[in-house]
């Protein structure tokens, strides 16, 4: 029998990467920000750039409209709504997100037929809580039945923490985010609908004869600035998501709990400013190297080297003196027969303390199940040693 040993998170020392200067200090220690919780994440490495809280759970105002967004997006690619689609402005989505409810809207007018495309347009540019109210609707039935989707889909997109209880961000007690996850969930909209996004960038949007503006303060006051959005509740403070490209690299931040509109736009700057000048991109392992091995229960060998499967990239400090290490982490043991190419833990790259970047590591090779004797052996071994790791890769 196996003991309860065999479902431990294991981890393994990959090797020290570079070593600490003579001044010890790191490039996050030389910048602060005056907002409640904020990240700043590099798109192209994947890398954690800076964080303050950013694991701390608030209620993310207009930004959960991302999710609500993401969960249409899937919709539309799955072709289960369309950019022509009309949908009818329900007197529901008319009186708590239109012109009566006094919150941004999109002022649709009530029982109006509204193509998807401009409801997007709506959400995206004048985050319109008229327009998620209908396109919830649109996709569930009631804005009720959407929010099981939202939280759905946060789960595969594994945001664990994220908790929604309407489309639109307006105050919920439970309806909380963090900056970590808000970014994440970011960074996915960017990636996996390019086309969509390209919205965001757009500077104003009229319907019904009123021109909006769009409300990020970013867009035509940052170079490269191309998205996201805004959100404000008196029980969150003021909030942005925003991304810019400067140099062929893609920047994500997110500021939470700022106490003014001009905090919150002076602070996302600070950032992208910090981490498009103070990085330089290093390449840490090759794809097909070997990062270490990972111990297997029944196979015709005891262990089984891993790799990333891609480049993998690091910012790093210029001139700074960040350690950097990195551990293979996984649950383990894994079990006879491994096939090549199968995801079985994760790279954890740390910059100094924190996680600066996260990687799947796959099987490198095949391990067949091993003979009676072989696990048999391996089965003593575990239940005396409880599989403690003893593969160290190199550097």
């Amino acid at each position: 029998m196996i003991p309860s040993v065999a479902h431990r998170i294991r981890t393994g020392l990959i090797g020290l990467l570079l070593a600490a200067a003579a001044s010890g200090a790191g490039a996050q220690e030389n910048f602060q920000t005056t907002v409640r919780s904020a990240i700043l994440f590099d798109v192209g490495t994947e890398s954690v750039l800076f964080e303050k809280a950013a694991d701390d759970l608030q209620q993310p105002a207009s930004l959960a409209k991302l999710m609500t967004l993401a969960v249409i997006f899937e919709e539309m690619r799955q072709g289960r709504l369309t950019p022509e689609q009309e949908i009818v402005i329900s007197e529901d989505a008319w009186r708590r997100g239109g012109a009566p409810s006094r919150s941004t809207s999109m002022y649709a007018a009530v029982n109006s037929r509204v193509k998807v495309q401009d409801l997007l347009r709506g959400i995206m540019i004048q985050s319109g809580n008229d327009a998620a109210i209908a396109l919830a609707e649109a996709v569930a039935g009631t804005e009720a039945n959407f929010v099981p989707r939202m939280n759905d889909r946060a789960r595969a997109l594994g945001l664990s923490r994220s908790v929604f209880r309407n489309a639109t961000g307006l105050p919920h007690p439970e309806q909380k985010m963090t900056a970590r996850e808000i970014a994440r969930l970011t960074d996915h909209i960017i990636r996996s609908f390019p086309e969509q996004y390209a919205t965001y960038g757009e500077r104003e949007f009229t319907w019904g004869g009123i021109r909006q503006q769009n409300r990020n303060p970013l867009l035509g006051t940052y170079s490269g600035a191309d998205g996201l959005t805004t959100g404000y509740i008196e029980e969150a403070g003021f909030g942005l998501a925003g991304s810019a490209v400067q140099n062929s690299q893609r920047l994500v931040v997110v500021v939470l709990g700022a106490r003014s509109l001009q905090e919150r736009s002076n602070e996302a700057r600070k950032l992208l400013d910090w981490g498009f000048r103070s990085f330089e991109l290093r390449e840490l392992f090759a794809a097909d190297e070997a990062l270490g091995s990972v111990q297997v229960f029944g196979g015709a060998e005891g262990s089984v080297p891993v790799n990333a499967g891609k480049l993998v990239r690091l910012l790093l400090p210029r001139g700074q003196s960040d350690r950097v290490s990195a551990q293979i982490v996984y649950r383990g043991p894994i079990r006879a027969p491994v096939a090549k190419g199968a995801e079985i833990g994760r790279l954890r790259v740390l910059r100094g303390s924190q996680v600066a970047l996260e990687v799947p590591v796959y099987a490198a090779a095949d391990v067949a199940s091993g003979t009676l004797t072989q696990r048999a052996m391996q089965g003593a071994w575990e239940w005396t040693t409880g599989w403690l790791r003893s593969g160290i890769a190199r550097p």
